[in-house]
C-alpha cells in the first residue's frame, strides 16, 4: 500500500484515514445506517476494483473517538485512451461521502482533492445524488435516475404501469415468457453484451459480473428470461436494505417482437415484492436516450443526478457521453461490429468507462 495513504489527517476532533480490510465491516454498518447510504457505498467494491481491475481503491474513513463519523469510497481509474481520474464510485452511479454532519463531509472532500492532487490524476469525480459542493464544477441535468416507491400488492403495482406499457407486459406474459433465476452469469453476459454492441457500447468482462456474484453474495441475483427454451433477455439486479436496482439488463433482437424487456423488469418488481422491497430503483439514463424514454414510459419520473467535479490536471469536466459528436462514428461503427468481436475487443475499452 502507497505510504501516503497510511498517514492519518486531523481536523479538530476528526480523525481521517485509509480504510483497511480490518474496517470493512464497521464501514458496512455505517453505510447501511446511513440515510443516504447506497449499494455503490459498500466496501466490497473496494476489493472488486482492486482484484477485477487492478485499480487502486482510496476509502476514507473518519473517526470521532472511537467511532465512524463518515466515509467517502474512491477508486483511481487509469486508462490509456480515457485519462486518469479519481472516482466515487467507479462501476456506479452514485457515490460521494456520507457524513454525520457537514463538518466532517468536508473534511473528507478536502482529504480527496489532497488525494487526488497527490496522485496527479485528471480530475476528481463525485456521483453525488443531490448537489454538494457549490465551488465545484458540476454537471447537472445531462443524468437523471428513476426511482418510484411499489406497493406490495401486485395488482396495484401493475395498474401504477401506464396503460400502453402494461400491455407489453401482457404481450409478453401472452407470448409464454419464462422468467428464472438464474445461478450463473453465462446467458446474462449473452443477452447483455448484444444489447450494448446493438447501441455502440463496449462490454465488460466476464470477471466484472462474476465479481459481483461473487462479492455481493445474496444480495445481487440473475434473472434470464426465455421464449420456448431459448435465452432472450436477462438481468443483474441489486438488493439494498428495502430496495431493488436491476443494473445490467438487456435482449437479443428477438425481445422486442417478444416484448421481452417489459416482462423482465415486471418480473424483476414482482420478485422484488415478495423479497419485501418496497422501491424499486430503475438505475441511471442520459437524458433523451432510449432507456431514458423507456423509464418514463413505465411511469418513472426523472430525478437529477448531480456529478461534481475538481479538475487537477486537465482543463475541463470529461465528457464521455455518446451524445458528444466526437465519439459519434466510433459508436456507429461499434454497432456494426460482429458480436464475437465486440465481446473481445470491448472489455478493455470497458474497463476505462468506469
Amino acid at each position: 500500500m502507497p505510504s501516503f495513504l497510511l498517514q492519518v489527517a486531523t481536523v479538530t476532533d476528526i480523525e481521517i484515514r485509509a480504510a483497511v480490510e480490518a474496517d470493512a465491516s464497521d464501514w458496512d454498518d455505517y453505510v447501511l445506517a446511513h440515510p443516504q447510504g447506497t449499494f455503490f457505498h459498500r466496501y466490497g467494491w473496494k476489493r472488486l476494483i482492486e482484484s477485477t481491475y487492478r485499480y487502486p481503491g482510496h476509502y476514507l474513513l473518519a473517526r470521532r473517538d472511537t467511532a465512524i463519523c463518515g466515509v467517502f469510497p474512491l477508486g483511481e481509474v487509469r486508462h490509456l485512451l480515457f485519462g486518469h481520474s479519481l472516482i466515487s464510485v467507479p462501476f456506479a452511479v452514485y457515490g460521494g461521502a456520507l457524513a454525520d454532519d457537514d463538518r466532517v463531509r468536508a473534511a473528507l472532500e478536502a482529504q480527496a482533492v489532497d488525494l487526488a492532487q497527490q496522485r496527479r490524476v485528471d480530475h476528481l469525480e463525485v456521483r453525488n445524488q443531490q448537489p454538494v459542493c457549490d465551488d465545484w464544477l458540476r454537471k447537472d441535468g445531462l443524468y437523471v435516475t428513476f426511482r418510484r416507491e411499489i406497493s406490495a400488492d401486485h395488482d396495484a403495482n401493475m395498474s401504477a404501469i401506464p396503460r400502453k406499457q402494461r400491455a407489453m407486459v401482457r404481450k409478453g406474459i401472452k407470448a409464454g415468457l419464462i422468467g428464472e433465476t438464474d445461478d450463473g452469469i453465462e446467458n446474462l453476459y449473452q443477452a447483455y453484451s448484444e444489447s450494448v454492441r446493438n447501441l455502440g457500447t463496449p462490454v465488460f468482462p466476464k470477471a466484472h459480473f462474476r465479481a459481483i456474484r461473487a462479492e455481493f453474495g445474496d444480495d445481487v441475483d440473475v434473472l434470464t428470461v426465455c421464449h420456448e427454451g431459448q435465452v432472450v433477455a436477462s438481468v443483474m439486479s441489486y438488493y439494498f436494505r428495502d430496495q431493488v436496482l436491476p443494473f445490467y439488463g438487456g435482449g437479443i433482437s428477438a425481445a422486442r417482437h417478444l416484448a421481452a424487456n417489459d416482462f423482465m423488469y415486471w418480473e424483476v418488481m414482482r420478485r422484488a415484492v415478495e423479497r419485501g422491497c418496497r422501491v424499486f430503483d430503475f438505475g441511471r439514463s442520459k437524458r433523451d436516450t432510449g432507456s431514458y424514454r423507456f423509464k418514463r414510459h413505465w411511469g418513472f419520473e426523472p430525478e437529477p443526478l448531480s456529478y461534481e467535479y475538481r479538475l487537477v490536471k486537465a482543463r475541463e469536466m470529461p465528457d464521455l457521453n455518446p451524445n458528444n459528436p466526437k465519439y459519434r462514428l466510433f459508436i456507429n461503427a461499434w454497432k456494426r461490429l460482429p458480436v464475437g468481436v465486440s465481446r473481445a475487443v470491448g472489455p478493455w475499452l470497458a474497463r476505462g468507462l468506469a
